[in-house]
């Protein structure tokens, strides 16, 4: 491929046949419809209003909910919440600084629903209200393997940031703190890899089939 080659476009462009030919459904938006959508978006939801495809995922949400600590903008929240959305997450949860950087997310925080806890505590306040046990992600002493652990389908998945990992309060609140084994050198892996990681693995158990294109 040269330096001066196009690249390929993304998703797709007007519905053929003008406005005469469109569909009789409010889920699909009109500007898409006209300007084409080259949002990424599965198949299925091409042309469909940001609320339709929120109303659609909230039919079949998994159970289990992420929540990540943010004490100083970790850069990559943007990435657990785009994972989050892959697998079709109840909710991300932000503990720590409201603000984050969205970039990495690609909009997909449209999609989901992103709540905040100003601390641990409330975190824990909530899962504890909800009846959700939370399931801490940390290479640390006395953390147990990922692969060996049986993961409730309900849940919440804490993780901590790059550099730190979880506080001692959120490891001291866990029923459990699981690591994924490692075989290099490294210490540790990447934040938003360890969630996707953490999150298929949960999949595996009790997610099934996906849906279609």
């Amino acid at each position: 491929m040269t330096d001066d080659a196009e690249a390929p476009e993304v998703g797709v462009g007007p519905w053929p046949g003008g406005p005469g030919a469109w569909p009789d459904d409010p889920r699909y938006d009109p500007e898409l419809l006209a300007h084409g959508d080259r949002r990424n978006v599965a198949d299925r939801y091409r042309y469909w209003t940001v609320d339709a495809v929120v109303a659609d995922l909230d039919t079949r949400r998994h159970p289990f909910h992420v929540a990540i600590e943010n004490w100083a903008h970790d850069l990559n929240i943007g990435s657990v919440v785009r994972t989050a959305n892959a697998f079709n997450a109840a909710g991300v949860h932000v503990v720590g600084r409201r603000r984050w950087n969205r970039r990495g997310a690609m909009v997909t925080d449209r999609y989901l629903h992103v709540h905040h806890h100003p601390e641990v505590a409330d975190l824990l306040a909530w899962a504890a209200g909800a009846g959700l046990p939370v399931i801490g992600i940390d290479n640390v002493p006395g953390s147990v393997p990922l692969d060996t652990y049986p993961l409730p389908a309900a849940c919440v998945l804490l993780f901590g940031q790059e550099s730190t990992g979880l506080t001692p309060a959120a490891r001291a609140a866990a029923e459990a703190v699981l690591h994924i084994d490692q075989y290099g050198s490294t210490r540790s892996i990447n934040a938003g890899a360890a969630a996707a990681i953490a999150m298929h693995a949960w999949a595996v158990r009790h997610a099934g089939p996906p849906p279609g294109p």
